[in-house]
């Protein structure tokens, strides 16, 4: 393409991705949760509401097509992309090198699967920009939240909701695992909703974008995995008291109504009435044996 035929702006629209998938002969496969985004504006969109400059370091993962990753570059200092799919990985720096060319050296491209990715690359990402998988968009945030404490922000899209749980509050019905231990290193809220039209191919649910300011985890003596044993034990089965969920960790009901009030929780309540402090507290209290790791 020369400067003349390469439009304005670098990034994607619907014709330009479907060309290039058809170029890359790229069948999208829910295996993978692969939508990408078509729509120029959405992009902006999410990179405005992500709060990033010139100054930020961005890891994105899922890059897929480039679609958000060229929208990034137009504002944000370097972007780390993480892309499991080698067909896609191999293909990202030049599509960058090609629609915005002097972004490509700005540019980091890791092959690598981001539930087991340790290595974030140089410089360290500042913040979290990514149009998650469906399928592994909890597992994927989680495991990013754990392995860098150095971004200290983010702006994620996932189904809405999977967003919605992300952001629920104690006492809600939809409290649970992911909104607890997204809590543990993250402020979440909401930042928008992003209907089916602007993805290919279009998913049969919206989107939501999620609000991430990172945050200390609770002050404890227990680990996180720790407070992550409890949190899982007490959502298991859900409608049970405390005091039986959590029996099988403590030994019996008996002990673990013990340790609950050791907490200052009432035995009797349900884990989704319970803040990720109260969580802490509880695994504190928990007399744990000598096998559990961090």
């Amino acid at each position: 393409m020369t400067d003349h035929e390469r439009p304005a702006s670098g990034l994607l629209d619907p014709t330009s991705v479907r060309d290039l998938a058809g170029r890359l002969g790229l069948r999208p496969t829910k295996q993978r949760g692969q939508n990408f985004v078509i729509d120029a504006n959405t992009v902006r969109r999410i990179v405005r509401a992500a709060g990033v400059d010139a100054d930020d370091t961005v890891l994105e993962v899922g890059p897929g097509l480039g679609s958000l990753t060229l929208g990034l570059l137009e504002v944000v200092g370097q972007v780390t992309a993480i892309e499991i799919d080698d067909l896609l990985a191999g293909e990202l720096a030049r599509t960058v090198a090609t629609r915005m060319p002097t972004a490509a050296d700005r540019l980091t491209v890791i092959e690598a699967d981001a539930l087991t990715v340790t290595d974030l690359g140089q410089p360290p990402p500042t913040a979290l920009v990514a149009n998650l998988p469906y399928n592994v968009a909890v597992p994927v945030l989680l495991h990013l939240m754990a392995i860098s404490e150095q971004w200290r922000r983010g702006l994620v899209m996932v189904q809405l909701e999977v967003a919605d749980r992300l952001v629920a509050a104690p006492g809600s019905k939809i409290y649970g695992v992911p909104s607890v231990k997204a809590a543990w290193y993250a402020r979440a809220t909401r930042a928008g909703v992003v209907g089916p039209r602007v993805f290919w191919p279009e998913p049969n649910v919206d989107s939501g974008l999620v609000l991430l300011e990172r945050r200390d985890p609770p002050a404890t003596t227990a680990t996180r995995q720790q407070v992550f044993t409890v949190i899982d034990a007490a959502f298991a089965q859900r409608r049970k008291m405390l005091r039986s969920a959590l029996s099988g960790l403590c030994g019996s009901s008996a002990a673990a109504s013990a340790v609950l009030e050791a907490a200052g929780v009432e035995p009797t309540v349900r884990g989704e009435m319970l803040d990720v402090q109260a969580f802490a507290r509880i695994a504190e209290c928990l007399t744990w044996r000598t096998d559990d790791r961090d």
